[in-house]
């Protein structure tokens, strides 16, 4: 039997039942094992806490693809269960795209063009677009592997560079189009949207995503085509719902909780997963640490920091990183003891997180009905499904929608 697609009509009842799954287990997901040296479930789960402290790293990485199969102490394999049932999601229908040559594949990255052909070939509409709105476009790629010579082109990039660049390969091409330098969450960008746009966005973080939903439906836009990324890259502390469905939840996000659905790695390379880990260990060893030279016991925040600083000695990481952040001068200490500790650190909290990773797909979902549900309010008809294969890309949910064509009644 095949996943269901979900579509206007099926849209709030999939949000109140993953509504109802997330408030129920808020206590399971929010806590982050990374910040804690005891979580506030393990108390009440000791048996499960147990066995998961008790696992190695590379246990915790091979059942992190696996999770919903694993089998571990109550009420882990239940709350799979349900998380699995409520995350399913079928593919859109696909369609016999046109062969594209080759050069329009130059310039693209393999990954990306394979993200672009797996977009392209999942827009369906009832109406032909005559004129595409690449969003947050880069060089262009995605509206110019969707344009053919009878439609328009235009692309909104804030990168000057980018702009220049994608501008220069269209005319290579001999496309309508017209790259335009524009910040998308600027005030001015609204005379940037026009009804007879279909905009198309892959893979645009967080606000800048929303503002495109916000502005077609606004502008009247007839159909979009949207897969959104990072859901944390927002301004605000707290996320804003959208859809009436989601102002009227009690589950309040912050930035930190809408990090969830982006916590796994799925296309690293060996090397960029080793170079985490170290990091990991590294900053977990470190939290030992400093809880130690403060004399308080709790999580201190690390700002991100350069490779760089993985290259040093395990010791003079750890007194730069107590230098940056005003903690006191660690001394001299246990060097080996001490990284030992933050390794093994990392294997408990890779377990723990188990737990919590069960929730990552069911609250992704949540926030794309926020959208679906919004446009939804809107007066669109929303069709929201995958469009390509989880190891292509995580974030591999498409959101379609289109409006009706309002009939015009001459007087009489």
């Amino acid at each position: 039997m095949s996943e269901p697609l979900l579509a206007s009509g099926d849209l709030i009842a999939r949000f109140q039942a993953l509504d109802d799954f997330l408030l129920k287990h808020q206590a399971l997901w929010r806590p982050r094992p990374f910040q804690h040296l005891h979580l506030p479930w393990e108390s009440e789960l000791p048996e499960l806490a147990a066995w998961l402290r008790c696992r190695s790293l590379e246990q915790a990485e091979a059942s992190d693809s696996e999770l919903f199969a694993l089998i571990a102490p109550a009420p882990f394999t239940d709350l799979a269960r349900q998380a699995q049932a409520l995350s399913q999601l079928g593919e859109l229908p696909r369609l016999n795209s046109p062969e594209r040559a080759h050069a329009f594949s130059v310039d693209v990255p393999g990954r990306k063009l394979a993200q672009i052909q797996a977009f392209a070939s999942h827009l369906q509409f009832r109406q032909r677009p005559s004129h595409w709105l690449d969003w947050c476009s880069g060089k262009g790629h995605l509206g110019r592997w969707l344009t053919q010579d009878d439609q328009r082109l235009t692309c909104l990039e804030y990168d000057p560079s980018l702009v220049a660049s994608g501008s220069a390969l269209s005319a290579r091409l001999r496309l309508n189009a017209e790259h335009l330098q524009q910040d998308v969450l600027a005030d001015d960008c609204s005379e940037r949207l026009q009804e007879k746009h279909t905009p198309v966005a892959l893979h645009a973080c967080g606000d800048l995503h929303v503002r495109l939903l916000q502005l077609a439906s606004r502008k009247g836009c007839t159909q979009l085509a949207v897969a959104p990324c990072c859901y944390n890259r927002i301004a605000g502390v707290q996320y804003q719902a959208l859809s009436a469905a989601a102002q009227a939840s009690a589950l309040q996000l912050s930035r930190d909780d809408l990090g969830l659905p982006l916590s796994e790695t799925v296309t690293a390379s060996a090397r960029v997963r080793r170079q985490r880990d170290q990091s990991m260990a590294w900053r977990l060893a470190f939290d030992l640490l400093q809880r130690q030279l403060r004399g308080i016991d709790e999580y201190l925040p690390t700002p991100s920091l350069p490779s760089e600083w993985f290259g040093k000695p395990f010791a003079r990481f750890c007194h730069d990183l107590a230098t940056l952040r005003g903690v006191p001068s660690p001394g001299e200490q246990d060097w080996v003891a001490l990284e030992a500790q933050g390794w093994q650190r990392l294997a408990e909290v890779r377990n723990l997180e188990l737990l919590r990773n069960l929730f990552r797909r069911p609250l992704e979902l949540w926030l794309l009905l926020d959208r679906a549900l919004y446009l939804e309010d809107q007066g669109y008809r929303v069709r929201l499904g995958t469009f390509c294969d989880y190891q292509l890309s995580p974030r591999n949910l498409l959101l379609l929608a289109e409006r009706p064509r309002v009939a015009h009644r001459s007087c009489g």
